[in-house]
């Protein structure tokens, strides 16, 4: 086989520059070569959708072992599901997925649904609002936190620590090192969590009766319990707060959505391909490996970049492009394979009871100037201000 020359480049994939746009970045570098190794951040970089999907599916080549692209992230991480690989992952997202399963997120989509058109209501009578803190944070807050029992203290600070657990898997920026401490105090709680502090019935009571059962180690019930806390909101923030951005921006698109809402799911897929709510994952190159003829030692470390993948013009026409018609159900941002996004069908149920009422109640809205989140592995808004709304 010949091997192509290593293509390199030494721009920071987590600066604020990129951060907030990455996309000409993205452009870049996926035309020059499928791999590209980032000598800034010490990574190799995955830049087109074919090798991103296969990276992502073979778990034993392209560990989960080092997901977050600094050492102490790494190793704090250890024995979780979001970074170990089977045959213990498997036990490990059993119980994690017990109460994600379609039968039990069938139960909970009335609830949803009614929670996301009685907040609908109330921001078209009041005529202005922002659209990330009172609808894209306001959802999965009230859902997430209720899911798991989330009582009291913890519950006020489950924004903030959520946002942090996300910052602290980039690399050992100032980002990182300002986030460490909020995202300890979830650690802390996480640590410390038991049964009865959380609601009876709750999602987090059933991760402690399964421990009890020895379905999984009790000492892996507050590590479960993180990974509900730290990625069960910030990736469905953005989603919602990015759809409703893509509509304002493209009300042609909104138009086709509200004529016919069986459009809903395809749109909310173009969503999450155009904007891909993960910046980066990392991966660990188990083995000597060839990507696409570019050779990666065993020992490195690689990005997916998912983003990239998702805008590559390989896989997908006119890529740039925002169509509500399109349903690229095989996007890569909740992930593929084992490590699939656990929580993927309650961040739809989610989105679809925001993008159905909206769609319902609101004809058409104006938007002011967005202000955007930095965050090292989210890509997400912080403010979207709603100047004006039409009822329908």
């Amino acid at each position: 086989m010949t091997m192509e020359t290593s293509v390199s480049s030494d721009v920071d994939l987590f600066s604020d520059e990129i951060l907030l746009d990455p996309y000409p970045f993205f452009a870049e570098i996926r035309e020059r070569s499928s791999v590209v190794q980032l000598t800034r951040n010490g990574v190799w970089a995955l830049t087109r959708y074919e090798q991103n999907r296969e990276a992502l599916g073979n778990w034993q080549v392209f560990s989960s072992n080092a997901v977050a692209f600094n050492d102490q992230m790494n190793q704090a991480l250890a024995g979780t599901s979001l970074a170990t690989d089977p045959p213990d992952h498997t036990r490990l997202r059993a119980a994690l997925t017990e109460n994600l399963s379609p039968r039990a997120l069938r139960k909970l989509k009335d609830g949803i649904d009614g929670k996301a058109d009685a907040m609908v209501a109330e921001l078209v009578e009041r005529g202005s609002f922002d659209a990330i803190d009172d609808l894209a944070r306001a959802l999965p807050l009230q859902v997430v936190a209720d899911l798991i029992g989330v009582q009291g203290e913890a519950r006020e600070n489950i924004l903030r620590w959520g946002e942090a657990a996300f910052n602290v898997l980039g690399p050992m920026n100032q980002r990182t090192i300002e986030n460490f401490p909020v995202a300890g105090e979830l650690f802390q709680w996480c640590v410390g969590v038991q049964a009865k502090d959380l609601a009876e019935g709750s999602m987090g009571r059933a991760i402690f009766d399964a421990g009890e059962r020895g379905d999984i180690p009790l000492e892996s019930c507050g590590h479960i319990i993180h990974q509900y806390v730290a990625a069960g909101m910030d990736t469905t923030i953005a989603s919602i707060g990015n759809a409703i951005a893509q509509f304002a921006a493209h009300p042609d698109q909104y138009d086709l959505v509200r004529a016919d809402p069986s459009l809903i799911p395809s749109a909310f897929n173009e969503v999450l391909r155009y904007e891909a709510p993960a910046h980066a994952f990392g991966r660990l190159v188990t083995e000597d490996t060839v990507v696409d003829g570019t050779f990666i030692p065993e020992g490195a470390q690689i990005a997916i970049l998912f983003g990239a993948g998702n805008r590559d013009p390989r896989h997908y026409q006119d890529p740039d492009s925002f169509q509500v018609r399109r349903n690229p159900v095989d996007h890569l941002s909740f992930g593929y394979g084992v490590h699939g996004c656990a929580g993927q069908g309650l961040a739809r149920l989610e989105a679809f009871a925001v993008i159905g009422a909206m769609a319902r109640r609101i004809r058409r809205f104006e938007v002011g100037q967005p202000k955007r989140q930095l965050n090292n592995m989210t890509r997400a808004l912080d403010k979207l201000p709603v100047l004006g709304i039409q009822p329908a």
